[in-house]
């Protein structure tokens, strides 16, 4: 066995998205306030920063002045402001546009900017960088590492060169061991370390379970004739008709829209289809007015935390803190979570540095989840706390209608005096024999595209000859259980192609397609039984994802 090297911290970072990069600028500000050097770095499974980043992205600024009040002076991608705002209330055929002046009014984008989250990461990782922070790129964290003291020692990377049945090629690398003072999680979604600490200190026992969409997007080129920077669009209604989501439009810079559309993974039919809803959802006569001429020139997916206030887990763990989606800070009826991780970033950022002035190490941040509890993160998200579980209960019509009175009601100082719960988003499919299959029109080619072709787009790539990176806990359920309970799902919720029932000399058989994989975590969330555990490929696996 090779021993693994190991580099001493004082905090290390993983994930370079929006949380983590504000966390390492932040934490490099205030050690020069208080005239100590820290160490610190930020670990990057992607090839590159923003390889993995994708989001619509509408961005509040709210977090960005705080951390650094200077941004529009140095060159930042926030150049489109929004300019107009619009809610389209879809049929199969038409549109109605529901008054923005009925709206509570932060559910304006007045002071927001449309970007490709994806350049603004790299953007801040230079920031980052400029303060000295160290930033590697192509390093996936594969592992917790412990103090014997049962803290949080720091992480290991993957080894690389490993071949697919598990023996060392030519190539072989050991891992990397990375000790920390303090070690932040800003893995995103589903993160696959967070996910064990969540587990292993029980972080979730008090709040309410996680629930999750799928947004699903493209970046199209359209004809300049269309295009009004800053206009920003949603959608509401068809084609999700046994599901809840929705869509956005955003006209962002040099010429080009982002669109996608968000499915909540609290269905109950297993036919369904997220990215089979999204290709319909474009085949729509407004969609199409504003495509024909154009064309599509990127693809990704990425799950959503829907949760809000009720499921945050508690943050701060000995050794350790969760900071943005990997505790999930996305308000849902804003469509927005990136200032709301920047924030939690900046406020453990904050904890670590008073505490390693303080010559403590490795014990809880307990100064962070106070400062969550009193910070705008918090009371942003408790204000719209009930606006899912609404919509989820009761439906689009009626439960936009009671999301929109507690959300007013909330924006006037009447706090409700409830607060709606959630159900596990693997627990919600009906049998197959309880509901009837959705028969989706075939891609035409300029409007609608099939799976393979979209994977295409997104530039994923995976070493072929490595271990298969999504696990299954037991191989034969895909078979015995949910093929004949749900015709299984795997095949339809997987936006990607990963999962396919083949038949070899006359018997099913479970494929998976790995290297297809874009890194959504939506396996990870909707198998019924939990059975696929994703886990982290080679470091630089996955999407390469260019301005997303």
């Amino acid at each position: 066995m090779s021993e693994r090297e190991s580099m001493p911290y004082d905090v290390v970072i993983v994930g370079g998205g929006p949380a983590g990069l504000s966390a390492a600028i932040r934490l490099k500000q205030q050690a020069t306030k208080a005239g100590i050097e820290l160490a610190v770095c930020v670990l990057e499974k992607g090839s590159e920063i923003g390889a993995h980043i994708l989001s619509g992205a509408v961005v509040d600024p709210k977090a960005l002045d705080e951390l650094l009040p200077d941004w529009r002076d140095l060159d930042s991608p926030l150049t489109v402001p929004v300019t107009s705002n619009h809610h389209w209330i879809l049929s199969a055929t038409g549109k109605t546009e529901f008054p923005h002046a009925l709206m509570p009014p932060f559910m304006n984008n007045k002071g927001c900017y449309t970007v490709s989250l994806g350049n603004f990461c790299r953007w801040l990782a230079g920031q980052a960088e400029a303060l000295g922070v160290e930033i590697f790129p192509g390093f996936a964290a594969a592992e917790v590492l412990w103090n014997d003291d049962g803290s949080v020692k720091g992480v290991a990377t993957g080894d690389m060169g490993v071949a697919k049945d598990g023996t060392r090629k030519d190539s072989y690398q050991p891992g990397l061991e990375l000790h920390a003072k303090y070690t932040f999680f800003a893995e995103g979604v589903r993160g696959h370390l967070s996910k064990q600490l969540i587990r292993h200190f029980d972080l979730a026992k008090d709040s309410q379970p996680q629930v999750y969409g799928l947004g699903i997007k493209e970046l199209w080129d359209i004809d300049p004739a269309k295009h009004v920077p800053g206009t920003v669009i949603h959608t509401q209604g068809w084609p999700l008709v046994e599901a809840n989501g929705g869509g956005w439009i955003y006209h962002q810079a040099n010429g080009q829209v982002s669109l996608g559309l968000v499915t909540w993974l609290n269905y109950s039919n297993p036919y369904l289809s997220p990215f089979e809803e999204m290709q319909r959802w474009k085949t729509h006569p407004a969609l199409k007015e504003l495509l024909t001429g154009g064309r599509r020139v990127s693809y990704g997916a990425r799950a959503i935390n829907d949760g809000g206030w009720q499921s945050v887990p508690k943050l701060a763990f000995p050794g350790g803190a969760l900071i943005g989606c990997s505790a999930g800070f996305v308000n849902v009826p804003r469509i927005k979570g990136s200032h709301t991780a920047m924030k939690t970033g900046m406020m453990a950022a904050d904890a670590a540095v008073e505490a390693i002035v303080a010559q403590r190490t490795g014990d809880e941040l307990v100064a962070y989840e106070t400062a969550y509890e009193n910070s705008w993160v918090y009371e942003e998200l408790r204000g719209v706390r009930n606006t899912l579980p609404f919509v989820e209960k009761t439906g689009n019509v009626l439960g936009t209608l009671l999301a929109g009175v507690t959300m007013w009601a909330e924006h006037l100082g009447i706090r409700m005096p409830f607060t709606l719960g959630h159900h596990k988003d693997n627990e919600q499919l009906r049998r197959k024999e309880h509901v009837h299959p959705i028969v989706y029109p075939k891609p035409d080619g300029v409007f609608s595209f099939d799976k393979l072709t979209s994977v295409f787009l997104s530039n994923t790539n995976h070493e072929e000859d490595q271990p298969v990176h999504l696990t299954l806990r037991d191989p034969d359920i895909p078979i015995t259980y949910n093929l004949p309970l749900y015709d299984e799902p795997a095949q339809r919720y997987c936006p990607a192609g990963v999962y396919e029932i083949v038949e070899v000399e006359g018997t099913p058989r479970f494929q998976i397609n790995a290297q297809n994989c874009v890194h959504c975590k939506t396996c990870d969330i909707k198998d019924p039984t939990q059975n696929i555990n994703w886990v982290v490929p080679e470091g630089g696996g996955g999407p390469n994802y260019p301005n997303m």
